[in-house]
C-alpha cells in the first residue's frame, strides 16, 4: 500500500475500491474475525482497526495529492500577472436618493420621521380622515382591498401614519411620513399602481397657513434651487380646510410646455392645507385649542423633475442601464 502511486482521480478511485470498497481488502479481512479463536479476538480486533485507520488515512493523502495536481494542471496556462476583474460599485435607486434628500430637508426644520403598516384598516385609511362610509371622496382613490367586512386594504396614502401618531395624543406633533402606497390605476408614463409618498404634519397651538407656505417655500428652494416660480392653487381634500395644491415651473421644458406638465409650463408637486377640525376631533385632539397643517407629495414626481425623467415606469423596470446613471449622485 505504501508504494501505491496515484497520478489521476481514476487512480485514487481504484485505490478506494481495492482497499475501502464494499468488497475491498479491509472488509475482506474484517470478515475473517469469525475464524479467530475467542481468546485472541481482542488482539486481532485492535490490529484490524489500526489497518483500517491506516488505509483511510492513505486514501485521504492520495486524494489530496491528485486534487492538487488537477488544480495545477487546470491553471497551468493561466497568467497570474494579469490584473483582476474590476468590481463595479453599486448605486442607490433614484427614488431612494430623493426620498433621503426630502427627509433631510424637513429634518432640518425639526420634523421627525414616522412610519406605519402598508396594510391598513378602513378607520386609519379613510374614516378617521373625514371620509366616512359612502363619502364621495373615497372615489378619488381606487383601492386594493385585501378583505371586506371588516375592510383591510393596501394603504392609498401615508396619511394613515399621521392618524396613528395623532391617536397617541403626544402634542405638539411635527412629523413626516415616507413610504410606499398603492392605488388601482392604469400604468402609464405618469401613473403607476404603486408609488412612494412623503406626507408631513404639524399640529400645535396657533399654527397658521402662513407657517405652511413658508415651510413649503423652504423645501422647494432646498430641493430645486431659488430660480423657480411657485404658485398655490385652491383645491379640495377631505382632511384639510382650506386646501391647496402647490405648483412649480416645469424643470423639464423650462415652462415652454411638454407631456409632463401637460403643456402648461407648470407641474403640481404636492397637495396641502390646514388640518380639518373633524380630523383632529376623530383623533381625540381639541380643535378649539390646536390647529395644524398637512402636506403630501409623490416622490416619483419630485424625482422626475429633479433628474428630468419623462417616464415614471422607468423607476420600477430594474433596467441597470437606467439605474447606473445615478452612481455619481450617491
Amino acid at each position: 500500500m505504501s508504494s501505491f502511486v496515484a497520478t489521476t482521480a481514476d487512480d485514487t478511485e481504484a485505490f478506494r475500491i481495492k482497499y475501502l470498497g464494499t468488497k475491498g481488502l479491509v472488509k475482506e479481512v474484517m470478515g475473517e474475525m469469525k475464524n479467530v479463536p475467542g481468546d485472541r479476538k481482542k488482539e486481532f480486533g485492535q490490529l484490524l482497526n489500526e489497518f483500517k485507520i491506516f488505509a483511510e488515512a492513505k486514501y485521504t493523502e492520495i486524494q489530496s495529492l491528485t486534487d492538487n495536481k488537477d488544480a495545477t494542471s487546470e491553471n497551468a496556462g493561466f497568467d497570474w500577472s494579469l490584473p483582476g476583474d474590476p468590481l463595479r460599485t453599486g448605486s442607490r435607486h433614484p427614488i431612494s436618493l430623493v426620498r433621503n434628500q426630502v427627509v433631510s430637508i424637513f429634518q432640518r426644520l425639526g420634523f421627525a420621521v414616522a412610519e406605519g403598516p402598508e396594510i391598513e384598516d378602513d378607520w386609519h385609511n379613510f374614516t378617521a380622515l373625514n371620509m366616512p362610509e359612502n363619502h364621495t371622496a373615497r372615489d378619488m382613490q381606487d383601492t386594493f382591498y385585501i378583505s371586506q367586512n371588516p375592510d383591510w386594504i393596501l394603504r392609498t396614502h401615508t396619511s394613515s401614519v399621521q392618524v396613528r401618531e395623532m391617536e397617541k395624543g403626544k402634542l405638539p406633533i411635527r412629523i413626516i411620513c415616507p413610504g410606499r402606497v398603492y392605488r388601482n390605476e392604469t400604468i402609464s408614463a405618469r401613473a403607476h399602481c404603486f408609488f412612494h409618498q412623503v406626507e408631513g404634519l404639524y399640529i400645535a397651538e396657533n399654527v397658521s397657513f402662513a407657517d405652511l407656505k413658508q415651510t413649503l417655500y423652504f423645501f422647494v428652494q432646498e430641493m430645486f434651487g431659488k430660480d423657480f416660480k411657485v404658485r398655490f392653487r385652491p383645491s379640495y381634500f377631505p382632511f384639510t380646510e382650506p386646501s391647496a395644491e402647490m405648483d412649480i415651473s416645469c424643470l423639464i421644458c423650462g415652462g415652454t410646455g411638454c407631456n409632463v406638465c401637460k403643456h402648461t409650463g407648470w407641474v403640481e408637486i404636492l397637495g396641502c392645507g390646514m388640518v380639518h377640525p373633524n380630523l383632529l376631533e376623530n383623533c381625540g385632539i381639541d380643535s378649539n385649542k390646536y390647529t395644524g397643517f398637512a402636506f403630501g407629495m409623490g416622490i416619483e414626481r419630485i424625482t422626475m423633475l429633479k433628474y428630468q425623467i419623462k417616464d415614471l415606469r422607468l423607476f420600477s423596470e430594474n433596467d441597470v442601464r437606467f439605474l447606473k446613471q445615478f452612481t455619481a449622485a450617491t
